[in-house]
């Protein structure tokens, strides 16, 4: 059986049968304001606090005030504490967007990965990432090629993607195909606000849960409770096709 990692997040884990697949890479999709970082931000911290696994965040959209914040604003107490120590390594947009081409970014990355051991990574977004490539040939190469770079350095990867649509099945693109999971977050409104909603569509080698089911966002983070959303996309399997 393939040894998994956990996700940190309460009630994840078991519709996961237990985390995702060590070395694996995750696309996380959904629209903004789904909660997408704020589980790549739990990821990691759980990762340190919970499991003594190390992690790097890079991103191409938030500088690292802002992922500091947005730790804090759910109470991820010691995410500071775990940053200035180096459990938890940011690469931010203002590192990440100076540079002009793919493989200068990569550079950039494996410097960070180099004499050092990691465990989990978090890239946001995708949306961000892609812009580096001028056409679909072009990113379908380096998609693959940046997925085998972060296997190849033993990394359990969630590679954040920002979605236009509301539902998923509405908008797949290539990426989908390129990873080993997906997982979709879902908010629809109400007249109080928003119902959040998370969908474990595919993950390679695993027997998974491909229930919808509802999860809310407070202090500790992202909660995914065990009750089914009010309706289902998909019955049982262990790797449902698109």
């Amino acid at each position: 059986m393939s040894e998994l990692v956990s996700t940190g997040v309460p009630g994840l884990d078991s519709i996961l049968s237990g985390g995702i697949t060590k070395q694996s890479t995750v696309l996380v999709s959904g629209n903004p304001g789904t909660g997408k970082s704020i589980f790549g931000i739990q990821y990691l911290y759980t990762g340190v606090t919970d499991n003594d696994q190390r992690g790097v965040y890079v991103s191409f959209e938030e500088d690292e005030a802002d992922i500091r914040a947005a730790a804090e604003s759910v109470g991820l107490d010691r995410f500071d504490e775990l940053v200035d120590a180096g459990d938890i390594v940011i690469l931010d947009k203002r590192q990440m967007l100076r540079e002009t081409d793919f493989s200068t970014a990569v550079d950039k990355l494996l410097d960070t990965l180099k004499g050092e051991s990691f465990d989990r990574l978090v890239l946001d977004s995708l949306s961000m990432f892609q812009l580096f490539f001028e056409d679909e040939q072009e990113k379908r190469t380096y998609l693959l090629k940046f997925s085998d770079i972060l296997k190849d350095n033993g990394l359990t990867s969630l590679l954040i993607n920002e979605q236009a649509a509301v539902f998923p099945d509405t908008e797949v693109g290539l990426e989908n195909f390129l990873t080993d999971g997906n997982v979709y977050f879902i908010q629809t409104p109400t007249d109080s606000g928003v119902n959040r909603y998370v969908w474990v569509a595919k993950m390679r080698k695993q027997d998974i849960d491909t229930d919808i089911f509802p999860m809310d966002i407070g202090q500790g983070g992202i909660t995914v409770h065990d009750r089914a959303g009010g309706f289902s996309m998909m019955s049982r399997s262990d790797e449902p096709s698109f």
